[in-house]
């Protein structure tokens, strides 16, 4: 991303790699740096940066040098600018308002050209930008506060940004258990209560979380006999992010994977894991409907190599699907970091 001349690199160490401080620690004084604030909004911090230098959004006091800390009312300013940009306001407009502490109500109105036919008042807009309490987040990771507002705002590039983040601070694993997949829960209940509002929202974040996924993961690691896994969804089934993360992370530990996606049909399946000759098979199931124990037994039981050395793949039974449904001898991994661990052992084995 370019920078203008006049928009200064202002982050310190601390914006580029230390943690986020706490709401008492601003109190106490010191305040936030550009970078925090950034995290803290779903923002890039140049576009905090911009607002600052286009419509005087800065802090209202400055530290020594050019080094910004901002404080709690700062950031407070600045969540007023998110809110109100998120409802349609020109960034200009919104800018004023958030100076002044005026409602978009107490904007003046324009008149019409003619009345309009009297009908029942308009609800208020809603803040969508407001994940901690828009997306019920309740104590989450700040991380997944930040990637929600920034995808109700379908902002691509802070989003892009705040996930590669949490990748790379936390790991693939840790990331996708503690920050993506709570976020992508909370918009999923948000897309299921308000009707179709939201699933802009949710395939806007879902294309982003599985081009995040792929650019932090390593190349596929190169094919070694009794080493591979095949990871597919089964017939029916299209939920593919978690297969992407688990392909991901054991990309990651250098483990060659073949992924197949969403809806494989089982011929498809079958044909794959012969001419593979897999050490696992993953079939991931998100709904009870979509999972089938003959299916999965089926594949536990299918054999290559010479006579004499037969061999047969472990098949995990992935996803909430198989509640009930796992079929006898087959692990069920309870989340991402235990698939890994399963693959991992199995291979070593």
């Amino acid at each position: 991303m370019s920078r203008n001349a006049d928009d200064g690199d202002d982050r310190t160490d601390e914006d580029r790699t230390g943690e986020d401080r706490t709401d008492e620690d601003v109190r106490r004084g010191g305040g936030l740096t550009t970078g925090e604030v950034a995290r803290r909004l779903g923002v890039a911090p140049t576009t905090v940066r911009t607002w600052d230098r286009r419509y005087g959004l800065g802090p209202d006091a400055h530290t020594g040098g050019r080094h910004r800390r901002w404080t709690a009312a700062d950031v407070a300013r600045l969540e007023r600018m998110c809110a109100l940009t998120a409802t349609g306001l020109p960034p200009a407009e919104a800018a004023r308002m958030a100076r002044s502490g005026t409602s978009p109500n107490a904007a003046p109105v324009r008149r019409a050209p003619a009345p309009a036919p009297a009908s029942a008042p308009r609800p208020p807009v809603r803040d969508r930008s407001r994940a901690g309490s828009g997306l019920r987040l309740g104590d989450a990771r700040q991380e997944c506060k930040g990637i929600a507002r920034a995808a109700l705002r379908l902002d691509a590039t802070a989003l892009e940004e705040l996930l590669l983040a949490a990748i790379a601070e936390h790991g693939l694993v840790t990331a996708w258990t503690e920050v993506i997949m709570p976020t992508l829960q909370a918009v999923g209940r948000k897309w299921e209560s308000s009707g179709e509002r939201y699933v802009e929202v949710e395939h806007f974040l879902s294309w982003h979380v599985s081009g995040a996924l792929r650019r932090s993961a390593p190349p596929v690691g190169a094919d070694r006999p009794g080493a591979t896994t095949v990871l597919a969804c089964v017939p029916g089934e299209s939920h593919t992010l978690p297969l992407e993360a688990l392909a991901a992370a054991l990309a990651e530990h250098g483990l060659p994977v073949r992924m197949f996606g969403g809806a494989l049909p089982v011929e498809s399946l079958v044909a794959a894991v012969r001419r593979t000759g897999p050490a696992v098979v993953g079939l991931w199931a998100q709904s009870r409907t979509t999972a089938s124990r003959p299916l999965a037994q089926h594949v536990a039981a299918m054999e290559w190599g010479v006579r004499g050395a037969r061999r047969r793949p472990v098949v995990l039974t992935l996803g909430p699907g198989w509640a009930g449904q796992g079929a006898s001898g087959l692990p069920r991994p309870a989340g991402l970091a235990e698939a890994v661990a399963v693959v991992r052992s199995v291979v070593a084995g």
